[in-house]
């Protein structure tokens, strides 16, 4: 072979190699991270890649301690697939199980035209479960993202008693918190990733619902561990500025699981509960937690949660961001749903009884406030007087109110309620009202959200499903630029006062008075510990 011939040789095999090299680079599934390349799925004007890695699993001597970054790999890793739920028990006869702790993952999904596309705003979806349950599986994220033109997140985290519980044998850096300390490493990669799937690192906001929420809220609260990595806010159902358990007393709920499963001895329990099934300790973790929402809520007097949130609020210990807030109209009747459908019956006759159980000495007042015979029955009552204010569980209207009122101070907020009464049912029916309840409004930014993976909830009813198209406007407005706006419908503004509640409801939507509706001065003279604004 002549001299020029194989330089021509050489030359063409270099062309040939970066065509392949260029082909490779140019797939418009395949997305290179810091951690390694992944290959997503492209359909129906999206590109998603699920089940990507953020962490190692926390096995073995990583149970119970704080999340290391994944490991890099070489190969094209498939991001077809969600990655498994977190350990949890199945509850309430609806959620799913699962015993894999090899969980830590996210999920990306992003709009996509078949150009390049950089720099769109990024939304976080962090999922609620009581801090025992859920997945970010349930929640499809393409409504988000083609509506608001947005690139859009999910995670799993670590829940109940690998993620929350406290024990006297844990570093006290970060005792009972894992579960944030995952949310805070998956923000961490996202800040240093989502720009080569579209997104914008300095335009990223954090929303979640109901313990999803809670989290948002206790990184707002955390800034020593959280300022930067996004640069809005938003809480559904999270009442954070209600009291939560310091680490002293969330640890005594640990050492009763850790004895349940047979590890009493103080100096050897954490090797012990590292050695135990998963399965032994989620059941264990369930029996001792029963029908306590905040037996596995994050403890407060770490570098985790260093402060209550209402102390945080009031004295500007937080994170500056803007902030949507507020809760459903009709909270904790679904709560009172499913203790019925667990056998509990409430009735005209034992109505004081309950109330006594909630609200101790005040429950004459709130009995006298608050008759049965004013509500369509017995539970519906119940359910509606904890929903206008709680002093044990965070799911209350004049909480919601409380902490905006205090956020506001620094702040801007903007404050809602979600109060559809077609909304669709989210549990079995109970036999009596349930209205616009706890997460009733997640099927209308994740079409057909249904509590289980398969995602199969019924159609939004057409005045539903107007609003789903309006809330789901406002909500990725905000992300975009930190201001709610839809087009043709009412401006939302600033929560300066008691009537700038946004209310959404059926062609109802607009301003009104939140704490009147609540009663929230009638409950500010009980309980003015709590409800201090």
């Amino acid at each position: 072979m002549t001299t020029f011939l194989r330089a021509a040789f050489t030359i063409g095999v270099l062309l040939l190699s970066g065509q392949v090299v260029l082909a490779q680079k140019a797939d418009p599934a395949v997305v290179r991270t810091a951690s390694g390349p992944v290959r997503g799925v492209i359909h129906d004007g999206l590109r998603e890649f699920k089940g990507i890695p953020y962490a190692q699993p926390p096995v073995g001597a990583l149970r119970w301690q704080v999340p290391q970054p994944v490991k890099p790999w070489k190969d094209v890793r498939d991001a077809s697939q969600f990655g498994a739920a977190c350990p949890q028990v199945s509850r309430y006869g609806l959620t799913e199980a699962s015993n894999d702790e090899d969980c830590l993952t996210l999920n990306v999904t992003a709009p996509y035209d078949g150009k390049s596309a950089r720099k769109k705003p990024v939304f976080v979806w962090i999922h609620g479960g009581a801090f025992v349950g859920g997945s970010s599986a349930l929640y499809p994220l393409g409504n988000l993202a083609t509506a608001g033109d947005l690139v859009v997140v999910s995670m799993n985290y670590r829940l109940g008693v690998f993620g929350f519980m406290a024990h006297p044998g844990f570093g006290k850096a970060y005792n009972g918190g894992y579960g944030l300390k995952d949310q805070r490493l998956a923000l961490t990669w996202v800040k240093k990733n989502i720009a080569a799937f579209g997104g914008d690192p300095d335009n990223i906001t954090i929303a979640g619902e109901s313990a999803g929420g809670a989290g948002v809220c206790m990184h707002l609260i955390a800034p020593a561990e959280t300022q930067g990595l996004y640069k809005r806010a938003i809480m559904q159902s999270a009442g954070c500025a209600s009291p939560l358990h310091t680490v002293a007393d969330a640890a005594k709920i640990g050492t009763k699981v850790a004895e349940a499963v047979g590890c009493s001895d103080a100096k050897t329990a954490v090797a012990c509960m590292r050695a135990k099934p998963v399965a032994e300790l989620t059941a264990a973790a369930s029996k001792v937690g029963g029908s306590d929402l905040l037996a596995f809520a994050p403890a407060v007097g770490t570098k985790t949660v260093p402060l209550q949130a209402a102390e945080a609020f009031r004295t500007g210990k937080f994170v500056r961001v803007p902030v949507m807030n507020g809760g459903t109209r009709e909270e904790l009747r679904l709560y009172v749903a499913y203790d019925v459908q667990a056998g509990d019956k409430i009735t005209a006759d034992n109505y004081a009884d309950k109330l006594k159980t909630i609200y101790g000495a005040n429950t004459d007042t709130v009995l006298a406030k608050y008759p049965a015979s004013n509500y369509s029955s017995a539970p519906t009552a119940l359910g509606s007087v904890m929903s206008d204010f709680n002093p044990s569980v965070g799911l209350n209207n004049c909480i919601y109110l409380e902490q905006g009122k205090l956020m506001r101070k620094r702040v801007p907020v903007y404050e809602l309620v979600f109060a559809d009464r077609d909304a669709p049912p989210v549990t079995t029916d109970p036999g009596f009202e349930m209205g616009a309840v706890h997460s009733s409004e997640l099927p209308y930014f994740f079409p057909h959200f249904d509590n289980t993976s398969k995602v199969a909830g019924p159609d939004l009813k057409p005045g539903s499903l107007a609003l789903a198209k309006q809330m789901t406007a406002y909500w990725t407005s905000f992300a975009r630029d930190g201001k709610p706006v839809a087009k043709d419908s009412p401006a939302w503004r600033l929560f300066k006062a008691d009537g700038d509640v946004m209310r959404f409801d059926p062609g109802k939507v607009g301003p009104f008075d939140a704490s009147v509706e609540s009663n929230c001065a009638f409950w500010k003279k009980l309980y003015p510990s709590i409800l201090t604004q």
